[in-house]
């Protein structure tokens, strides 16, 4: 009628109590590992993916929307932030993507700085 004591006392993995109301009702029983599936690595990069387009990105340049955030940033005062924000949001689609090019123009407009206080 009950489970094994010995299963109920064995480690702090189970939720389960044995007793059928309350928090932890249930069966107690051990608990499967989870098995990352693919689609929790699709995003991860590899180095040589992220060397890769770093090297491109140097090559090729921004692209005219992107000089358009760089612009913004140069000239904007304190909203400036937003409204790269906004025009980005407008042009890439999702309020993620937008947030992560607004980084990046700002870390590319920083290097640009830094450049330039070393010359």
């Amino acid at each position: 009628l009950y489970p094994p004591q010995n299963l109920l006392a064995s480690s702090n993995k189970m939720s389960s109590s044995g007793i059928a109301v309350g928090l932890k009702k249930g069966y107690p029983v051990e608990k499967k590992e989870k098995v990352p599936r693919p689609s929790q690595a699709k995003a991860r990069l590899s180095k040589r993916t992220r060397m890769v387009r770093d090297l491109v990105s140097e090559v090729v340049g921004l692209s005219p929307y992107e000089k358009r955030l760089l612009d913004m940033l140069k000239t904007g005062g304190a909203s400036s932030e937003k409204r790269m924000y906004k025009f980005a949001k407008r042009r890439l689609g999702t309020h993620r993507r937008a947030l992560k090019k607004r980084d990046q123009v700002k870390e590319v407009y920083g290097k640009i700085r830094a450049r330039a206080a070393m010359a």
